[in-house]
């Protein structure tokens, strides 16, 4: 390709350094833009937990966490598969491992290693960085217009791949207000909603004082035919935590269509119905109920607090519903908690609006990657692989576009 060709990739993530990647190994000059004063700030606030890159599962099932955009996402992850990525992390000289969930980490499980020796790569291959830049849209001569400390500038660009992320976490940059500035050029956008995110019960008061902050641990949550095991959080909201971003995407589409969705709680999933209907309803003599619950069932704090909490005092004194309200618990949700707080989002700009190439149809020459797609998935390596993926796409797409050979 001739050199002069320049590649404008607006979002400093995952997708946009992938793209940013392919687009110089393709002979294109490349300058990353992004509005925050450094590149990755979501990508290294993801991993500062555990970076959880990637999922070793087999790819057959691992495709199906992308729900009903699957048909549209697994030609992305066939030409960059998780194993690409572990290699590919790899070649950065940072080493992978696979924990117990079948998640894949770094080993340092940390995000700041392999982000700098990408950024150190990158610039080395050429790519420059311009930070603290806002992209604003385009001008009348389809200039991109950025907004930076001094002022306002125009740059003009062969080819643009946008990256911006979707509308959670806005103050590491992913705040979504590139989507009426798509949405204006006549691109079809979907609205953000949050996903993988907590959601909002109404708390007594007594409750929210005593057990907001306690984790909910060994426990199952059921809803829409859906079980998962795990553990979650009690906030002064609601409730959130991993447990609960497993159903979110159900749940969250359950209170839009009705106006509110009821999740189950098996508080002692090890345990048979029999077993718990049995250890309610033996002879407890002088002792209090609470202390039955507890010397029988082990059931105290949190867990003996949500009994309360979620039943009558008929059904809490009645030991058949009590004993079904341990296995199966119903906690009424309100609403999602706010799209910032979400650990990602749903919704973005539409395939339909792209071609194969993830080229958008209304605009020649502009590209879209990462979490502003349309597409949602489950924490544990699936969003970020996603990310990764189109990220790569959208730059080989780029690359063709540019190729001289388009004109002939």
């Amino acid at each position: 390709m001739d050199t002069t060709r320049t590649v404008a990739v607006i979002g400093a993530g995952p997708a946009g350094l992938m793209a940013a990647e392919v687009l110089a190994q393709g002979g294109a000059q490349v300058t990353v833009f992004d509005a925050m004063p450094s590149a990755g700030r979501k990508f290294l606030m993801a991993g500062k937990g555990g970076m959880n890159i990637t999922h070793s599962e087999a790819f057959d099932a691992f495709v199906t966490r992308y729900g009903a955009r699957q048909p549209e996402i697994e030609p992305l992850l066939r030409a960059f598969p998780p194993e690409d990525l572990r290699a590919w992390i790899h070649g950065l000289g940072v080493q992978t491992f696979v924990g117990s969930s079948g998640r894949v980490f770094p080993t340092e499980m940390k995000a700041a290693p392999l982000l700098r020796g990408w950024l150190h790569r990158l610039r080395e291959s050429g790519v420059r960085f311009a930070m603290r830049h806002r992209w604003l849209g385009w001008t009348d001569d389809g200039s991109l217009l950025f907004a930076e400390p001094e002022g306002e500038h125009t740059v003009r660009a062969d080819a643009v791949v946008l990256a911006l992320g979707g509308g959670s976490w806005a103050k590491l940059g992913s705040d979504g207000a590139w989507t009426p500035l798509l949405a204006g050029r006549g691109v079809e956008v979907s609205p953000l909603r949050p996903s993988n995110c907590g959601f909002e019960v109404a708390w007594s008061e007594h409750f929210r004082s005593r057990f907001a902050g306690e984790p909910l641990k060994s426990v199952a949550a059921s809803f829409g035919g859906a079980r998962r095991l795990g553990e979650c959080l009690i906030d002064a909201h609601g409730i959130e935590g991993g447990l609960i971003y497993a159903l979110s995407t159900a749940l969250r589409d359950e209170i839009e269509h009705t106006g509110r969705a009821t999740l189950h709680l098996d508080l002692l999933p090890d345990w048979s119905a029999e077993k718990v209907a049995a250890a309610v309803a033996h002879p407890r003599g002088s002792r209090s109920l609470s202390s039955h619950l507890q010397s029988r069932l082990g059931l105290k704090g949190v867990k003996a607090g949500l009994l309360r909490e979620c039943l009558t005092a008929e059904e809490f004194n009645t030991p058949a519903r009590l004993a079904a309200a341990i296995k199966a618990l119903p906690l009424p949700l309100l609403a999602p908690r706010p799209l910032d707080e979400a650990i990602s989002s749903a919704g973005g700009v539409r395939f339909e609006a792209l071609d194969a190439n993830l080229m958008v149809k209304e605009l020649p020459g502009v590209f879209c990657a990462g979490e502003m797609l349309d597409w949602e998935a489950p924490t544990g390596g699936y969003l970020l692989t996603a990310c990764f993926a189109s990220g790569k796409a959208a730059g080989s797409g780029a690359l063709d576009w540019l190729r001289p050979s388009r004109a002939v």
